[in-house]
């Protein structure tokens, strides 16, 4: 198990949470286009013990943790299993354990478009769009369902321009921004289907 990220105060520090099983350029590709689009100073990777939406669990913590850390090399991001540390399972839980932790530190949640789509379906995912600002990053097909989404209606006023996101982290929640960047099709799912995880 990793230690504690190390994050100042002032910092803001985007969260990029998922199962990683396998990890893949996707996620490298979206996490270099958080980093530069919505003004992180750093991005940590919460690779989970588990997904409460998925029937199937991942593959073992201890294997994900190591092929994340091998695939994402940036000096700006760091892979984390902080959701085995700090014992939380839902991303509201871990969002409010370490606010409390870094209390001097702005966190934004990044998702992928496809996680827009059923944003409403996460537990607390209300209390999670008014406390931190929430960055989405399109990825190819997703983008109609993600902005028809309930999130994305119900929230339509707290909506920054792709133009104004790299100053996302600095705004109060609600605050969201939803960016379309060059994307790449890779899919942890793809990955496993072809038997290569």
């Amino acid at each position: 198990m990793s230690k504690m990220p190390h994050a100042r105060a002032g910092q803001v520090v985007g969260l990029l949470g998922g199962s990683f099983d396998p990890p893949h350029s996707g996620h490298v590709h979206i996490s270099k286009a958080a980093l530069k689009r919505f003004g992180l100073d750093r991005l940590w990777w919460l690779v989970t013990p588990g997904n409460p939406l998925k029937a199937r669990g991942p593959a073992p913590l201890a294997e994900r943790m190591r092929a994340a850390k091998a695939m994402m090399q940036h000096p700006r991001v760091t892979v984390t299993d902080i959701e085995a540390h700090l014992g939380t399972r839902y991303t509201a839980q871990t969002i409010a354990a370490l606010r409390q932790r870094y209390p001097a530190v702005r966190f934004v949640w990044v998702m992928g478009a496809d996680n827009l789509s059923q944003f409403h379906r996460w537990q607390d995912w209300r209390w999670i769009m008014e406390t931190v600002p929430v960055g989405v990053i399109a990825r190819p097909g997703d983008r109609i369902s993600a902005r028809l989404s309930k999130a994305a209606r119900i929230y339509r006023d707290d909506r920054i321009t792709g133009r104004a996101s790299h100053i996302l982290g600095h705004l109060e929640a609600p605050a969201w921004s939803f960016i379309n960047v060059p994307m790449t099709d890779q899919s942890s799912t793809a990955i496993r289907a072809r038997g290569e995880w």
